[in-house]
């Protein structure tokens, strides 16, 4: 076996043992999706804050970009999931999304980077406590593709009643002065 394939079977083991590690010992396995999108802070803002208007919110905090909401209990859909696997059903589950607005410029124009974290919990007794589970990603993506449809559609309307306003200003006749 060649050298460079050694290598790579290596760090591929060494990436599982890794994770596993981290888990073990209650590292931190909770991923952080995001997302720049090229537009004005104020209107990223109120796009996510519309996007996760479902949700309960805990936190919304607009000079530091950070909204937050509530533990909200998923325990039927986990234990739903779950119940085809080998794992046993949970007394309770629980997650969070934290969504963080970062203002910026990407190639010269203002942009906002949008970063979406997903806290999912579970608790399988009474004596057990809250254990921190890794998400699969699939929640916080749809939430960052929610927040950039509803950025695009205000653009679009914003972009509607500029045209508007410039037909408006054209068709606007400025008396010249001297008579005509």
């Amino acid at each position: 076996m060649s050298s460079a394939v050694k290598i790579f079977l290596a760090a591929l083991l060494l990436q599982g043992c890794m994770s596993a590690y981290l888990k073990s010992v209650g590292g931190d396995a909770d991923r952080v999706l995001s997302k720049i999108f090229l537009s004005e802070y104020p209107m990223a803002w109120e796009s996510a804050v519309d996007a996760m208007k479902a949700s309960p919110m805990d936190i919304v905090n607009r000079e530091n970009g950070t909204l937050q909401t509530k533990w909200i209990d998923n325990t039927a859909e986990r234990n739903l999931l779950d119940s085809g696997g080998l794992v046993s059903n949970y007394i309770k589950a629980q997650y969070r999304f934290r969504v963080v607005l970062a203002k910026g410029f990407y190639e010269g124009r203002p942009s906002v980077r949008v970063s979406v974290q997903k806290e999912q919990q579970i608790q399988r007794d009474v004596l057990e406590g809250w254990i921190n589970q890794e998400t699969d990603g699939i929640q916080e993506n749809s939430l960052l593709y929610r927040i950039g449809k509803v950025i695009d559609y205000r653009k679009r309307i914003q972009d509607m009643e500029n045209a508007k306003l410039k037909k408006q200003l054209e068709d606007v006749k400025i008396p010249a002065p001297g008579g005509e």
